[in-house]
C-alpha cells in the first residue's frame, strides 16, 4: 500500500483514510479483515493511504499492517503515539524519536504511570477494578477471544490500560472522576474501557492531516469507527462513517450529525462504505 499519491489533476483531491480496527475493519468475533479486501485493494490501486487507529498495541498492529500490506503511519493505543515507518514519504513531525525502523511521536501518558494510578484509584474507591496489568494471559484470552500468542502482543502496552469496567456501571462516574483528578481519563471502548492520558485518536489524526497536507495538495479525509473512543477522530474528518454494531449511535449521531451509518457491520460495512465514498475516483 502506498503512503500517498500524486493526483492526476492539480485540483483533484487526494484522500486519506483513518480507521478503527476492532468492530470496524476487523470482525468483532473472528478478527478477520478479509471482507474489506476489495476496498483495501482499491485504496492500494488509487494510492489512498489507510491509517490504522486503534486501542491495540504497536506489536499487534505491526502484524496486521504486514498482513494488509500497509506501509503508512499508524496510531496505536487510542492516540498514545504515532509511528512513521521508514522509509517515509516525508520527514516526521518535530519531536519524533528516531528508532531503528521507524519514528515514534509520543502523545500519551507512559504505561507505568497508568498502572500506578489504577492501583491508587482502586484503593481510593475500594473497588476491585482490574486492568490488563492484573490479568493472566488465560483471562485476557477468555475475555477477548484472542489466542495466547496474540495476547502476548496485546499486553505489550505503552500508553493505554484496558480496564474491566462498563460505561453503564454505577461506579463509572466515580472512576472517571478519580482518573480526572490525576490528569487522566477513562474512555469507553468495545469490550473494555481504557485508562489513558489526555490524548485521543482525534489529536493524532489532526497531526497526520497536517502532515499529509504539507505533502499533497487538496487532501480530503475519511474516518470509520464504531465506538465512543472513535468520536474525536470522526469529528475532525470530511467523511465520518459509523460502522453498524449492536450499540446505539444516538449520542454519537447528535455530536456528529454529518456521519453516515454503514448498512453492514464490521469489515463488510467498512468495505461498502469505502467503495461508496471512493467510487467517484474510478469514474
Amino acid at each position: 500500500m502506498e503512503d500517498t499519491h500524486q493526483p492526476e489533476k492539480a485540483n483533484a483531491p487526494s484522500y486519506v483514510i483513518f480507521t478503527d480496527l476492532d468492530g470496524t475493519l476487523l470482525d468483532p468475533h473472528s478478527y478477520t479483515w478479509k471482507p474489506a479486501g476489495p476496498a483495501l485493494a482499491l485504496c492500494k490501486r488509487l494510492g489512498v493511504p489507510v491509517i490504522l487507529a486503534s486501542s491495540k498495541t504497536r506489536a499487534e498492529m505491526e502484524v496486521l499492517r504486514h498482513q494488509m500490506g500497509l506501509s503508512t503511519p499508524f496510531i496505536p493505543e487510542n492516540g498514545g503515539a504515532i509511528y512513521f515507518p521508514k522509509p517515509g514519504v516525508a520527514p516526521p513531525p518535530e519531536g519524533a524519536l528516531d528508532l531503528q525502523d521507524t519514528w515514534k511521536l509520543s502523545l500519551g501518558t507512559p504505561y507505568w504511570r497508568l498502572v500506578e494510578s489504577l492501583k491508587e484509584i482502586r484503593e481510593e474507591l475500594g473497588l476491585q477494578i482490574r486492568g490488563f496489568s492484573n490479568m493472566s494471559l488465560d483471562e485476557i484470552s477468555r475475555l477477548t477471544g484472542l489466542g495466547k500468542s496474540a495476547c502476548k502482543l496485546a499486553i505489550m502496552r505503552e500508553f493505554d490500560e484496558p480496564i474491566l469496567v462498563h460505561e453503564n456501571s454505577p461506579h463509572f462516574a466515580a472512576i472517571s472522576h478519580a482518573a480526572w483528578r490525576r490528569g487522566l481519563k477513562v474512555v469507553p471502548g468495545g469490550r473494555f474501557c481504557h485508562l489513558q492520558g489526555k490524548n485521543d485518536k482525534g489529536q493524532a489524526v489532526r497531526i497526520l492531516i497536517s502532515w499529509y497536507k504539507a505533502i499533497v495538495y487538496n487532501v480530503r479525509t475519511i474516518a470509520l469507527g464504531d465506538s465512543p473512543n472513535d468520536l474525536e477522530m470522526l469529528r475532525v474528518v470530511d467523511f465520518p462513517v459509523l460502522i453498524r454494531s449492536q450499540s446505539s449511535f444516538v449520542e454519537m449521531q447528535k455530536q456528529i450529525p454529518a456521519a453516515r451509518i454503514s448498512t453492514h457491520a464490521g469489515p463488510e460495512g467498512w468495505n461498502h462504505a469505502v467503495l461508496d465514498i471512493l467510487s467517484g475516483l474510478t469514474e
